[in-house]
């Protein structure tokens, strides 16, 4: 485990950022203000594209085919299509449930013997 530091006293905080900023050079340089404004950088020659700009020398693609009209067949086959998924998806819920169901169906047949075999021992069948 990590051990806790020391507290530094802040003096010595103060130094190390003094430090810091002599060595990035920025020994004149004072916090922006909030009524500074930022003036832009010049654009360079190579400015990275935006998502959105069309990339030079790559054509574009072309958009996908429209599909026709469905026709009977297709919809028939769209609808066996969504048929077998939903067959597979309550499959695979009754493959998760199945334990569930079959722990719950042998406790409470084992409460239902027990207390047939009770009735049973004690005369009342």
């Amino acid at each position: 485990m990590d051990t806790p530091k020391s507290p530094q006293k802040p003096a010595h905080l103060l130094d190390d950022l003094e430090s810091i900023r002599q060595l990035l050079g920025d020994d004149n340089l004072q916090p922006p203000l909030l009524t500074d404004t930022v003036v832009p950088e010049p654009v360079h020659d190579e400015q990275i594209p935006l998502l959105f700009d069309p990339i030079n020398g790559q054509p574009e693609p072309e958009p996908a085919a429209k599909t026709e009209a469905k026709g009977p067949d297709a919809l028939l086959h769209l609808d066996r299509e969504l048929r077998a998924a939903a067959q597979l998806i309550m499959q695979d819920v009754i493959d998760d449930f199945a334990p569930h169901i079959e722990t719950e169906i042998k406790r409470r047949l084992e409460a239902r013997m027990e207390r047939l075999v009770a009735a049973a021992t004690s005369g009342k069948l």
